[in-house]
């Protein structure tokens, strides 16, 4: 029987694996894996792709896979649309489980732990590399002095709201100085 190719680059066969001491990895994506990885994330740029760390037994059938993750990004701004560089150093975790329950229930609330996921016959620090990447973009990148500004808009003859009218305590100093003005007369 031919053996079953790695899903992944650097994926790691669990029986494989050695029980007693952590098995290291350490990977850094070519030029041409970093250009793809970036057009599939719709990325201006990406380079310096790291991710490093290792996978350790837990307990007898569960195993963990802790590592570092290092990258440096160009994304557009959410507002002038400019190139923005964003580096990212994150800690990654993720505890591979044998017994594994997938809830299957139509509505449920999402666990505290996201980090926990089925066992199966690979563990991925490749396909994990790329997860905790995607999470750890910023979602709305700003370059430097982007500013939104503020429209203001209403019918004639109704005096617009503005972006201070909406906040709760905006009118406080207004009151307290009439209030003090009261008071002295």
């Amino acid at each position: 029987m031919a053996q079953q190719p790695p899903p992944s680059p650097g994926a790691l066969r669990v029986a494989e694996l050695t029980q007693n001491r952590p098995t290291p990895f350490a990977l850094s994506p070519d030029a041409g894996t970093l250009q793809a990885l970036a057009a599939e994330l719709d990325l201006l740029g990406l380079r310096k792709l790291t991710f490093t760390g290792d996978v350790s037994a837990q307990g007898d059938r569960d195993w963990r896979l802790t590592g570092q993750l290092g990258a440096t990004v160009v994304q557009p701004c959410g507002v002038t649309l400019e190139p923005v560089t964003t580096r990212i150093e994150t800690p990654v975790e993720r505890h591979y489980l044998a017994q594994y329950e997938e809830i299957t229930a139509p509505e449920v609330e999402m666990p505290e732990d996201d980090s926990t996921e089925p066992l199966g016959r690979w563990i991925e620090p490749h396909a994990v590399m790329v997860e905790a990447l995607v999470l750890s973009l910023p979602l709305y990148p700003r370059s430097a002095g982007a500013d939104l500004g503020e429209q203001v808009f209403a019918e004639p003859g109704v005096t617009p709201m503005r972006d201070e009218d909406t906040k709760p305590f905006a009118g406080l100093a207004d009151l307290k100085a009439q209030m003090s003005k009261d008071a002295k007369d």
